[in-house]
Formats: structure tokens, C-alpha cells, sequence
């Protein structure tokens, strides 16, 4: 039988949604689908194939997710000629945001790779962004179409009823991939009985998160570490429109080594309301304890090594009830199980062509949340099955550190904006996790579970000078970087620091103004007598905005010493327009101060990057 492959490299989840929708639609086309992330794929294998359609996303500033960098390492070997694909057909589509700089990279390079190696390309590679007012689905449809059209073209025994036949959805829509088996809950509780409250709580988590069917969970199910609130400080004043907050952790579980740059993501917690709600809005029973395995794994023993879990834990530690908007297949999965008929014509609208903007608009666009949409639809009785499968996993949401260990030792800090907006249809919404620590009392000693890992920012030597440039809660991982220097310098001689700082106003939002204020004075670390320097643009302060790229013009004299005498370059921030009006003001300087031209200026640039010494953290 003809397989058609289908692989994926997702970071959020995107591209999976994208690729499960993709193996669907070949199904319902009588074609046999593999479904593989990129990391579960041997890539000596690719010359074998009869046809591969790659879904892949760009991440930060034109990054390939971590499951596709030892696939594309492996592609990037010189000995791989330009026939060793001899012909294979191949199908790309990529996941990106176009308000960034480097928008769908990681598709646009897989593709010119695949066609450089010999490939074939089955239709034009398809870009999904999701700044379009209909998101990524707006391009995948059209793309979609075509696809099965040339694949029947060029390889008609995939689909043997031709590409626009579909089998009828009620045969495929009886089984979710994953079962169900509940336990004898007095077994169950005596289990944890004689285990430490955070080894519980730890057991509970990682059996909850990994078994739930989002495959991005399965590296990070059990936390690394937990964590207690210790201090939580507003960082600006009252009548300013952001709502910042610094937060200080202590290590409740064994201490962690981590180094400044790198990355916490924490585990938030869900409102316990919404919890209790969704589960009798589903008709379950919170206290009955389940495992939940895929449906067509074999390995008995696999299945009786899971460790049971109750089912409100499962919920609150695994599914995202009340934060993340569903997917669309969600929807046509709802339209099945619907017995108002008003309802399943409503659902089945919204997952046809012609109601997918509507779809966009009343749910991603309202953010609507899982549990939103199943009060507006109360006649829908779906399985737990099927919950589970379709409901977005609760995923860890990640923060740039913003402290260092050398100066904390037994601590971490966040500098977090408590995320909070209106929906066109005036509704008010706030972000699941920032609210939730802004919401948390250090003296209730509530558990954080966490994770720590690397990021874009690597840890800098001493005697490396540093220009950064952080804007806003950009500054985060460079209060860390400061906080090391400090130290370091109190035995050995440090380089330099120049920081670019940026804020709306001076009274208002200037995070850590004190701090900053302190190391650029008797000879700190920022200091222009140790050859640093601290610079702060407020926007709104005066009739004409000032950004951190002005100040950075009116210091290039400075910028360009330090570039000449091998500075590193670090910029952390927004990711709509900051990183490249930050890149676009260094190509100024150095085509001004090196007397060279803008596109040497560029060439310059590029080699400051690849030789590891421009570095740029981003985030929307």
C-alpha cells in the first residue's frame, strides 16, 4: 500500500494541528497517511519516499523548532549531492507571524534545501501567517486544494478515488485516539498516602501531562523543579496603563543551576472555578481516577505502568479549559455529537468554506476558550474521549530570567507584564499565566512547578563588552547579565557595558530605574568611567516619540569603539517592529562610523552573526 508521509516541527502546537488536518483530508481521500514529528524520523530515509509533505513553523527570529534541528543538521551536510533525492515529491507549508523580520524562514529554507538535494516540488510551498484576519487557514485552504490536485497528477495511486472524493466523515469520526480506564479509587488514594507532598504533587503532574495526547508535552511532563512566590512587586505606578510586576522565587524542591540568558517557564494554575465548571458542564466525576493511553498502543505493559490519576487533576494540570481557543477540527468533531439541529447547522457552517472567517472571527479573533464554547452549545454531549484528544493541552509558558545566580543563589526572578485586553465584541481577557502570578500572595506559599532551559541569550564572558539593547520588559534577561558583572567585578576586571533602555514615561514605567541608576554610577559596571553606559528613551514624554534606536544614533561614536574592539551585541523586546528598527540603526552606525557603504554595512552585520556575537530574544 502507498503511504503518503506527512512530517511536522512544531514549537506551540500550530504545525501539528496543521499536519493532523492535512493526514485527515488525505484519509477522507482513501490515502494512507504517516504521521511523524520531525525528531521521530530517520532523514537517511528520505530518498525511500514516494512523497513527503513537510508542515514546519518558524520560531523567534527565524529559528527551526527544537524537534527539526538534528533533521536539518543532517540536511546540511556537504556530501549530500544534488540527486541524492533523485526526484522524491515533496510538499512544503510553513507556520509564521509576517510582523516578524525573518517571516516563514524555516519553510522558505527547508524548501529551496529539498529542491537544491534533487527534489520535486508537488505544488508551491504554502505560508501560513497568522497576522491574516482568517490566520493560517486562510492560505492552507486554497493550498490544500492544490495539493491533492497535483499529488493526483503527478502520483494518482494515492488517491484512488481521485482528489476531490471524500468518504463520508461519520466512518472516521467514532474513534478517538486515545482510551480511558478508570481505577478503584480506594487503591488509588492509599498509593499516595505515604509519599512527601511535592513528590505527590510532582507523580500527579507528569502522570496527567504525559499521557495527554499533545505531543509537545512528552519532554516536559514532570516538572524540574518547584518554586515559591517570595516577592511580588509592582514595577510601575498605578496610573500607567501597563501592569508590570517583579517577581522573586525561592527553590522549594533541590536547587537548580541555571546561568543568566536562560529561560524559566512555569506551569500556571487554572481558576478552580472554571475547573469545577467544565467538568459538570461535561458530566464527569472529578473524584474518579483514570490513566489514559494512546487507543492502538499494544504494549500491556506499557498501559499498566501508568500511574492512575484523579480526573480533576488530570483536567487542571493537562487541558487547557479556560485559556487557549480550540481548534477548528473541535468544532467539526462538536457538529457530530450536537442534538439540537439549530446547534449542528451552526457547527457544520462553521467548518465549511464558506463560514471559515466566521469561525476566525468567533473564536480566535474573541479568543474564545473551550469552555466558552461549549456553554454556547449546550446540546453537544462529547465523550472524554474526545475531550481529551481536542481540548489544547495546558501548556508551561516561558519567561526570560531576569536575575543571576551569582547574586541570588537560592533565588530566580521574572519581569512579567500582566497581559490583559479587549475583544472586538468588547470583551475583557487576560492572559492565563501572568494574571495568575500577579494574583499570587507570597505568604500563601502556593507551589510553582517550573522548568528551566536555555534561550536565544548566551551567557557572555567577563572579558566580552556587551551592547544591549532592551526596551520595555526587554530588560529582564539583562538585569541578570548586569547583576553577574557586578559580581565578577568585584574580583577580576571586567569589559564594558552599554545598555539601551526604553519606556513610555519617566514616572510611569521605568522598570528598575534605581538599579539601573546605581550600577551607571561610581564606577559601576555601567559607567562611562569604566567605559560603559546607560541610556533611556522615553517615547511619550515629550511632542516627538523617542525610541531606544534615537538614543543608539546619538551614541554611535561609542557603539562603533565598542563594535571595533569585539563587542557582542544583545537585544531582547517586542517583536513587531523593535528588532528590526534596532538592527536597521546598527547598519546606520557602522556604514557612518566605518565610512563604508549600507550594504557593506549589512555584510558586516551578518558577520557579527555568524560568528555567535549578535544575539536577538523576541517575543509577541
Amino acid at each position: 500500500m502507498h503511504k503518503l508521509l506527512i512530517l511536522y516541527a512544531t514549537q506551540t502546537g500550530n504545525a501539528l494541528d496543521v499536519a493532523e488536518r492535512l493526514s485527515r483530508e488525505a484519509e477522507r481521500r482513501g490515502c494512507s497517511v504517516n504521521l511523524l514529528s520531525l525528531d521521530q524520523y530517520d532523514p537517511s530515509l528520505l530518498p525511500q519516499e514516494q512523497a513527503v509533505i513537510f508542515v514546519v513553523s518558524t520560531t523567534g527570529q527565524g529559528d527551526t523548532p527544537d524537534s527539526m534541528k538534528v533533521f536539518w543538521r543532517y540536511l546540511l551536510q556537504r556530501n549530500l549531492g544534488r540527486h541524492w533525492l533523485k526526484g522524491v515529491p515533496y510538499a512544503v507549508f510553513g507556520l509564521g507571524d509576517s510582523s516578524y523580520q525573518k517571516y516563514n524562514f524555516v519553510a522558505k529554507k527547508l524548501d529551496k534545501r529539498l529542491m537544491d538535494l534533487g527534489g520535486i516540488a508537488i505544488v508551491e510551498r504554502g505560508l501560513g501567517d497568522d497576522q491574516h484576519p482568517s490566520g493560517y487557514e486562510a492560505s492552507l485552504d486554497p493550498w490544500m486544494s492544490s495539493l491533492w490536485r497535483m499529488l493526483n497528477m503527478i502520483k494518482p495511486q494515492f488517491l484512488s478515488n481521485g482528489p476531490d472524493v471524500v468518504i463520508q466523515d461519520t466512518v472516521l469520526i467514532d474513534q478517538p485516539k486515545v482510551q480511558i480506564t478508570y481505577h478503584n479509587s480506594e487503591n488509588d488514594e492509599s498509593r499516595f498516602s505515604s509519599t512527601s507532598d511535592l513528590r505527590c504533587l510532582s507523580i500527579q503532574i507528569g502522570s496527567a501531562r504525559s499521557v495527554h495526547s499533545g505531543k509537545a508535552l512528552s519532554d516536559r511532563s514532570t516538572p524540574g523543579c518547584f518554586l515559591k512566590m517570595v516577592n511580588n512587586l509592582p514595577l510601575t505606578t498605578s496610573n500607567c496603563v501597563k501592569d508590570v510586576r517583579h517577581f522573586e522565587f525561592e527553590f522549594i524542591s533541590h536547587a537548580l543551576q541555571y546561568e543568566i540568558g536562560d529561560v524559566l517557564e512555569i506551569l500556571p494554575g487554572q481558576d478552580s472555578a472554571a475547573v469545577d465548571a467544565f467538568i459538570q458542564r461535561c458530566n464527569l466525576d472529578p473524584d474518579s481516577f483514570i490513566t489514559v493511553s494512546p487507543r492502538e498502543m499494544d504494549d500491556h505493559n506499557a498501559h499498566d505502568s501508568r500511574i492512575p490519576v484523579k480526573l480533576r487533576n488530570f483536567v487542571e494540570f493537562a487541558m487547557d479549559v479556560a485559556s487557549a481557543s480550540p481548534r477548528r477540527y473541535f468544532f467539526e468533531v462538536m457538529s457530530f455529537f450536537a442534538t439540537a439541529e439549530h446547534e449542528r447547522e451552526r457547527l457544520k457552517y462553521f467548518i465549511s468554506p464558506e463560514g471559515r472567517d466566521d469561525l476566525y472571527q468567533y473564536n480566535q479573533k474573541e479568543r474564545r476558550t473551550v469552555l466558552e464554547v461549549l456553554e454556547d452549545f449546550p446540546s453537544v454531549k462529547m465523550p472524554f474521549e474526545w475531550l481529551i484528544q481536542l481540548v489544547p493541552p495546558l501548556k508551561p509558558r516561558a519567561f526570560s530570567i531576569s536575575s543571576s545566580q551569582s547574586a541570588h543563589p537560592n533565588q530566580v526572578h521574572l519581569t512579567v507584564n500582566v497581559v490583559s485586553w479587549t475583544t472586538p465584541y468588547k470583551r475583557k481577557k487576560k492572559g492565563l499565566c501572568s494574571s495568575w502570578l500577579a494574583a499570587l500572595d507570597p505568604c500563601d506559599g502556593t507551589v510553582v512547578p517550573a522548568w528551566f532551559h536555555k534561550g536565544l541569550l548566551p551567557a557572555p564572558a567577563p572579558s566580552l563588552p556587551l551592547i544591549l539593547v532592551g526596551p520595555g520588559t526587554g530588560c529582564a534577561p539583562f538585569r541578570g547579565f548586569v547583576e553577574e558583572r557586578a559580581v565578577q567585578s568585584k574580583t577580576n576586571a571586567t569589559a564594558p557595558i552599554i545598555f539601551f533602555f526604553g519606556c513610555c514615561n519617566e514616572e510611569g514605567d521605568f522598570l528598575y530605574r534605581d538599579f539601573w541608576l546605581s550600577h551607571s554610577q561610581n564606577k559601576g559596571v555601567l559607567s562611562e568611567a569604566k567605559g560603559g553606559g546607560f541610556y533611556v528613551a522615553f517615547s511619550r514624554d515629550q511632542p516627538q516619540k523617542v525610541y531606544v534606536q534615537h538614543k543608539m544614533r546619538e551614541h554611535s561614536k561609542r557603539i562603533w569603539n565598542l563594535l571595533s574592539e569585539g563587542a557582542a551585541v544583545y537585544i531582547a523586546g517586542s517583536s513587531t517592529k523593535m528588532p528590526a528598527d534596532v538592527t536597521s540603526a546598527f547598519e546606520e552606525i557602522i556604514s557612518k562610523e566605518n565610512e563604508v557603504s549600507r550594504e557593506d554595512a549589512v555584510r558586516w552585520m551578518r558577520a557579527l552573526e555568524r560568528c555567535g556575537k549578535y544575539h536577538i530574544e523576541a517575543w509577541s
